[in-house]
Order: C-alpha cells, then sequence, then structure tokens
C-alpha cells in the first residue's frame, strides 16, 4: 500500500462503462479533485475467469491512480451490467483501496448517470454508450427501464449496435457484389479500423473482441457520414433512441428528456433524429454526462 497516501474526507466516484472506466476523487464540499480513467470494464465479465481477471486489474490500476491523490472514505461505484450481485466486487475494491466493504457501495451506472441529469421523479434519461437505454427514478426512488436489455438481444442505437448494423450492411452488400467495398466511405472507414477487407479481420473483430471494443467501430461510422449508408444508420439510431423515450412518456407521463452518452454524441444528426421522432411537447436536452463526478459526491 502506498504510504504517502493523504489522509481526508473523500468520496470516489467510478463511472465503470464498456468503453471506458472513468473515476472522480470529490472533497467534503463536494468540489472535484482528482480524476482519471482506466480501461472499461463490465459487471457481466463476472461469469468467466479470465473476465474475473481483467475486472480485478482494472480495479487495481484505478486504485493505484486513486491513492496518489487521498484514500477515499466512502466509494459509489456504478457500473454497466451491474444486477445486484456484488459481493466480489465490493471486497476488491475495499481491498485495494484499504476500506471496510460497507464503504463500498454498487449499483447500475445508469442510476448514477440519471442523478446526475435529474433529481428522482424529475425526467427521462436516454443513454446510449456502447449499449443504450431508457432510465426513470420516481420519487419513491424506484428505477425504471425502457431497454437496456444487452448488446446481444437490442439496445438499438448504442454504439455496438451501429457497429452491428455497418458491418451487417456491409457484408451483405459484400454477398451480392464483391468488391462493393471500396466505392463505399463507410466500408473503407470500417475495414481499415477492423484491419482488413477480408472477412477473417471482420469476423475476429465482432466475435472476439469485449462489446466496448465492438462499439468503438461507430466512431468509423460517424467518421463517414457523407456516405448515405454511414448517415442511414446514425438517423436510425435517433430513432431507436426516441423510442425508448416514447416507452417511459407512454407509462409514466410526460415529462422532459435528456439525451446522454458518447455515442449519443458521435454525430448531432442523431439527436435530430431523436428530436423530429418525438412529439413537440416533449422536452429534449442532450447533456455531456459526468456520473463520476456525480457519483462522487453522493459518496459525500
Amino acid at each position: 500500500m502506498n504510504q504517502a497516501v493523504v489522509p481526508g474526507a473523500f468520496g470516489l466516484g467510478i463511472d465503470a462503462g464498456g468503453t471506458q472506466t472513468r473515476w472522480a476523487l470529490a472533497d467534503a464540499v463536494g468540489a472535484i479533485v482528482a480524476e482519471g480513467q482506466v480501461a472499461g470494464l463490465s459487471a457481466l465479465q463476472m461469469g468467466s475467469a479470465a473476465g474475473r481477471q481483467t475486472v480485478h486489474a482494472n480495479f487495481a490500476e484505478l486504485a493505484r491512480a486513486v491513492l496518489l491523490h487521498g484514500r477515499p472514505v466512502c466509494v459509489r461505484a456504478g457500473m454497466t451490467g451491474f444486477g445486484g450481485d456484488g459481493e466480489q466486487l465490493q471486497r476488491w475494491l475495499a481491498e485495494l483501496l484499504g476500506l471496510n466493504a460497507q464503504a463500498v457501495t454498487l449499483c447500475n451506472d445508469i442510476e448514477i448517470a440519471y442523478l446526475d441529469s435529474f433529481a428522482p421523479g424529475e425526467g427521462y434519461l436516454v443513454y446510449a454508450g456502447t449499449g443504450s437505454i431508457g432510465a426513470f427514478i420516481d420519487a419513491e426512488q424506484q428505477f425504471h427501464r425502457a431497454g437496456g436489455r444487452g448488446v446481444m438481444l437490442d439496445d438499438g442505437g448504442g454504439g455496438f449496435w451501429i457497429a452491428r448494423e455497418a458491418l451487417r450492411q456491409i457484408w451483405r452488400n459484400e454477398d451480392e457484389c464483391p468488391g462493393r467495398w471500396r466505392q463505399s466511405a463507410m466500408a473503407r472507414a470500417v475495414f481499415e479500423h477492423v484491419g482488413g477487407d477480408d472477412w477473417s479481420f471482420s469476423r475476429q473483430f465482432i466475435y472476439g473482441q469485449e462489446r466496448g471494443e465492438v462499439g468503438k467501430l461507430a466512431l468509423a461510422v460517424a467518421a463517414s457520414v457523407e456516405d448515405p449508408a454511414a448517415a442511414a444508420i446514425l438517423h436510425s439510431a435517433g430513432l431507436e433512441l426516441a423510442r425508448l423515450a416514447r416507452a417511459l412518456t407512454e407509462r409514466f407521463g410526460v415529462r422532459p428528456v435528456a439525451l446522454a452518452g458518447r455515442a449519443a454524441a458521435l454525430h448531432p444528426s442523431i439527436f435530430g433524429a431523436m428530436r423530429a421522432a418525438l412529439p413537440s411537447d416533449i422536452a429534449l436536452t442532450q447533456t455531456v454526462s459526468q456520473a463520476h463526478h456525480a457519483a462522487a459526491r453522493i459518496a459525500k
């Protein structure tokens, strides 16, 4: 353990997603005094030995970085894929930070992101990162979702979905006319990202990577938006995200909607398509989520 750690009443907030894991330390008055990031991780990785090893290694890297600035007294960690069974994760974080396990509280990452945008009962959050979800925490602190079922099932409009749609369209075109990819700016960008134009590269990329790494392919799709195929995928992503907002509105009534997440910010056309697909009486704003800051302040 680092013996030079500065004592203090710090709260540590962690926002763990598929693409990156961000952390922040807040002091006694809620000011952010340090922050950083490590590789993405997910509670779903706890289902395999290799996944558990990766999670622990990322936690260890995070703890080393945090302890350079001070030892927290409480931790609030939001993790993608978290379903409530977090005893092992809680114990790891506590041991690595030199805390009692009771000082570490785990929850789903979307709960933290929601509280970064709204007070309970105030509005709806639609979040598009690697996956996608619509979230509402009501005045009684109950969490309600639309979507967020995982990238294998749905998560329309998220980064993984955008990447999968691009690869699906490219390879359908290749089925019909081999070599057509050369005339497509999107296909050229995608193949450059995955390492080559042979099917073996795409196969290894989509089936051999963690979902967060696959989601990063959405950056190549957004960068080739001049290609009508890429533009259509991004427009469809906005429609998928609008569906989540409509589902919550139909269940709980009209409230403001906030759109957040890195995939949602890939291109303005995503927000534009979502806005056009929602009724005019629904207020829609786009926010830059600082969920790790919110988690640090909640910890304090």
